[in-house]
């Protein structure tokens, strides 16, 4: 049976677009009383709203354009830059409303400033902050941690999107920097695509560079399995996926594919295991219990899995310890703020722990905020990481 349409959340959408721009406007007509205004303000919104709405009627038959790419990034910086102005605005206009004053010139340029400032800011994430590389340290202390291990070193990239690469020159700083840590491991948490294998091919020789005293390895992410893009045949779908687990080869990395491999150090191991994408939402795929079967419960375990929604929901109920957990996913949203103390994003809301270290039961999760980015063709605020985690052992 076909799912009827339901016109309510656009209608409910529309109707706040429309208050938010009404809003807007009100402002910039505090600034200039000139008829001309409302006319200009509204002549920019519909051109720009017409041209993202024709692009998403597109996209079935001409793919993610260039009209898809401007008209949904012009979108979103214009959505965005409002937001702020409507959020400086309303207590400038709540504090009038209560002294019974007209609303305050100077507060309202004050708010124009910012709208300005979030377009430069979204400008910048994209010229240039998606390739402002951060490298993130972290030491972690574990106390049944074997002593050749203590200070063993791995790099972690995840979320490598290559399709949405367009500066061989940028992305290369990104590999010298992986390079320059020559920490002992190297590990790729999934994500090396967007939609289809080939996507890669371009880059094989900027990320086969990567090299590690005790070896490569990587997992899957929702994006390698190209889910998100129709394919003629099943069969083109199922070669796809084939393609791109013999490129991770060729670029160097071991795929684990629900497995895992023993690493030794001194006459002493570590496990290391990779499940495919388990994510909530974004297909149940991974096997945890094929991935340790074999596994000594007392051995020290790291596992790959690409979605942080699996830690919690499998990992941290695993009859033994998996001590870390090495995932990607959620990019930060590639937007949000880690400054002066604070630490928010929009993704909090999706993911209440979206980056960074978190532990429970003596257990460890690491999220990479991402090597790359997709969606929006920039990062603003979170950038993009490559981190390096220093294993110790607990005195």
């Amino acid at each position: 049976m076909k799912r009827r349409f339901n016109p309510f959340p656009l209608l409910f959408a529309a109707l706040i677009l429309f208050l938010v721009n009404w809003y807007v406007l009100s402002g910039l007509q505090t600034l200039i009383a000139a008829p001309y205004v409302a006319v200009l303000f509204s002549a920019f919104v519909l051109l720009i709203t017409g041209m993202m709405v024709l692009a998403i009627l597109r996209v079935g038959k001409h793919g993610m354009g260039w009209l898809f790419k401007i008209s949904t990034h012009a979108f979103l910086i214009l959505i965005a830059a409002e937001l702020v102005f409507v959020m400086f605005l309303i207590p400038g206009d709540f504090y009038s409303w209560a002294t019974h004053h007209p609303r305050n010139v100077y507060w309202t340029g004050f708010a124009l400033f910012m709208f300005f400032m979030v377009v430069l800011l979204f400008l910048y994430g994209m010229l240039r902050g998606k390739y402002a590389y951060r490298v993130v340290k972290h030491t972690l202390y574990f106390d049944d941690l074997p002593s050749a291990f203590d200070g063993f070193t791995i790099t972690q990239i995840s979320d490598v999107h290559a399709g949405s690469f367009n500066s061989k020159k940028s992305v290369q700083k990104g590999i010298d920097l992986v390079k320059k840590q020559a920490s002992d491991l190297f590990v790729f948490t999934g994500d090396l695509v967007n939609n289809k294998a080939e996507e890669i091919i371009p880059w094989m020789n900027h990320f086969s560079q990567i090299k590690a005293p005790y070896g490569q390895f990587s997992v899957l992410g929702n994006h390698d399995y190209g889910d998100y893009v129709k394919w003629p045949t099943p069969q083109h779908k199922h070669e796809n996926l084939e393609l791109l687990k013999s490129l991770h080869k060729e670029l160097g990395y071991r795929l684990l594919l629900d497995e895992h491999v023993v690493i030794h150090k001194g006459g002493q191991k570590i496990v290391l295991a990779g499940v495919e994408n388990w994510g909530l939402g974004f297909g149940e795929r991974g096997d945890l219990q094929q991935a340790m079967n074999g596994v000594n419960p007392s051995d020290f375990k790291i596992l790959l899995s690409h979605d942080p929604t699996h830690w919690e929901a499998e990992v941290l109920k695993y009859s033994s310890p998996i001590h870390l957990t090495l995932s990607g996913h959620t990019h930060g949203m590639q937007f949000g703020i880690e400054a002066f103390g604070l630490r928010w994003s929009p993704v909090k809301y999706r993911y209440p722990h979206w980056a960074g270290i978190k532990t429970d039961q003596g257990r460890v999760l690491n999220i990479n905020r991402g090597f790359g980015f997709i969606g929006f063709s920039g990062r603003v605020g979170i950038w993009p990481e490559i981190t390096v985690l220093q294993l110790k052992k607990s005195v």
